[in-house]
């Protein structure tokens, strides 16, 4: 399925029924006297957010949303039916723009939001008899509905953010500590789309962790999967950030040369990092600031080890704190959900 964070739809509610025009006629009622009834209201466009959705895709497919119109009143004084409401489903952590202003955010789960009104059913004649006009010959017409045009943009919203390069193991951790069940293979930009996890710790202590797709240098310019993706962890309160220096080409060339040295590993992480810090600093200052996990992963492997060992007292100057994973043999990933789930709470 592909990700969509972006759309456009047109709503429309439902009109108002018309108002009847009737006369009561009886035997041995001979002035009767009009009996007609109101119209039915028009039924309204809802959004709910729906924590089982994380793409707008549907309304590519569909971009007009109506609800139903009221019917129409009837005789003896009948109340036309009120048209039904058209509920539509959309991701938690949706945008509703009109003429380019923000005018909702759907960033609660189970929120609703009514998108369109629909209009008032009009009066039957009956509604109008007075002492002085005994028999009004008119009725209302029923209110049209509100119809408007919204552009539709999806911010995940998740308490953590998981960034890093390509296949530095976001997915895999993601998929180890929590109920989501993102696609894991060994190559870059596995994941493409924002993948949301629920964290539950003992004491039933929570929180939603979402793992961002792999951020390239000029991210922030669009290369890549770019500021699709960026925008994402807009919302998150830390993030994480996975380094690989395992996966790194110079690594990779250092190694079939049989030249791996401390500073080969060193520089190759450090450069890691700030790549993905420059990327988010270009991004947003305000983002790049917030309080952040720096995870050297698969720290199984000898070679994240050791720049786990190179790099850490660097990164601590940093004001970062750091930890070492593998994900592959739980080693350290308890430690860094209860590091996470500080950071989310207290920010330290």
């Amino acid at each position: 399925m592909r990700f969509i964070d972006e759309t456009r739809v047109s709503v429309i509610a439902g009109s108002g029924g018309n108002g009847a025009i009737s006369w009561r006629r009886e035997a041995h009622v001979p002035m009767g006297g009009p009996d007609g009834g109101d119209g039915g209201n028009g039924g309204a466009v809802v959004f709910a957010a729906d924590t089982g959705l994380n793409t707008l895709i549907d309304f590519s497919f569909n971009p007009l949303i109506k609800a139903e119109n009221g019917l129409p009143g009837g005789p003896n004084g009948q109340t036309g039916r009120s048209g039904k409401d058209s509920v539509v489903a959309v991701p938690v952590g949706t945008q509703v723009y009109y003429n380019d202003e923000l005018i909702a955010d759907i960033a609660q789960p189970g929120a609703r939001w009514i998108a369109a009104r629909g209009g008032h059913g009009g009066k039957g004649n009956a509604f109008f008899k007075t002492p002085t006009n005994r028999a009004p010959r008119f009725a209302q017409s029923g209110q049209e509905g509100e119809t408007f045009e919204f552009r539709l943009v999806l911010k995940s919203v998740a308490d953590v953010g998981l960034v890093g390069f390509p296949n530095a193991g976001k997915s895999t951790y993601v998929s180890t500590v929590s109920a989501a069940e993102p696609k894991v293979a060994d190559y870059p930009f596995t994941t493409i789309r924002p993948s949301l996890g629920v964290v539950v710790l003992d004491d039933n202590r929570r929180f939603v962790i979402a793992d961002i797709p792999g951020l390239i240098p000029g991210a922030h310019e669009g290369k890549g999967l770019g500021i699709q993706f960026l925008k994402h962890i807009e919302r998150t309160k830390t993030l994480m950030q996975l380094v690989d220096v395992a996966s790194s080409e110079e690594v990779l060339r250092a190694e079939a040369s049989g030249e791996i040295t401390d500073d080969v590993l060193k520089a190759a992480a450090l450069e890691q990092f700030d790549a993905i810090d420059h990327e988010l600093r270009s991004f947003s200052v305000e983002l790049a600031e917030r309080p952040r996990l720096v995870v050297f992963s698969k720290c199984d492997l000898e070679l994240n080890q050791r720049a786990l060992d190179l790099c850490q007292a660097n990164l601590e100057g940093r004001g970062h704190q750091v930890l070492g994973i593998s994900s592959v043999t739980g080693s350290g990933v308890k430690q860094s959900l209860e590091a996470l789930y500080n950071l989310v709470r207290t920010g330290v």
